[in-house]
């Protein structure tokens, strides 16, 4: 069985992406976009980034579209566009954050622009790429089409 994972492209008022910057021991720090897995409870991919969002940041935000799907053998990951209007790193509850041995959790707001976002290590490498091609290309993200189908977007 495949694992379905989902994850937040969120641009912030002011044209940032929040991101988590990850810090484990004995490795260069990294940054991820936040999500996570899809549970038997979620009645829609949707409503899990809404909970994972809210797990994580404390954050409400509008899904804009499905900007990307990534395959892995085991594992396929929908990263979805989206417009965050809340946030507090502060009230996180989700419970990575309770377990010292997977590291630091840091939310990083990065600007929007090529030199920014290609100056972090942003993973995974594939999805930082078409952030990157996006932005070299001069469009708009929210402007672009929304890359979902009517089986990407039930459960």
């Amino acid at each position: 069985m495949t694992a379905e994972r989902v994850r937040a492209v969120l641009v912030t008022p002011q044209g940032e992406l929040l991101t988590i910057k990850r810090t484990l021991p004995g490795q260069a720090p990294y940054w991820v976009l936040p999500g996570g897995g899809v549970e038997s409870g979620d009645p829609s991919r949707e409503a899990a980034l809404a909970r994972e969002l809210r797990e994580e940041l404390a954050a409400e935000a509008d899904v804009h579209g499905l900007l990307h799907v990534m395959e892995r053998p085991s594992e396929r990951q929908y990263f979805h566009l989206a417009r965050v209007h809340r946030w507090s790193f502060a009230d996180r509850s989700g419970p990575e954050f309770a377990d010292s041995s997977r590291g630091q959790y840091e939310l990083e707001a990065v600007p929007l622009t090529v030199q920014d976002l290609a100056a972090i290590d942003l993973k995974p490498e594939q999805v930082a790429d078409v952030l990157l091609a996006h932005l070299r290309a001069g469009d708009d993200l929210f402007g672009l089409p929304d890359v979902r189908t009517a089986d990407s977007i039930s459960a």
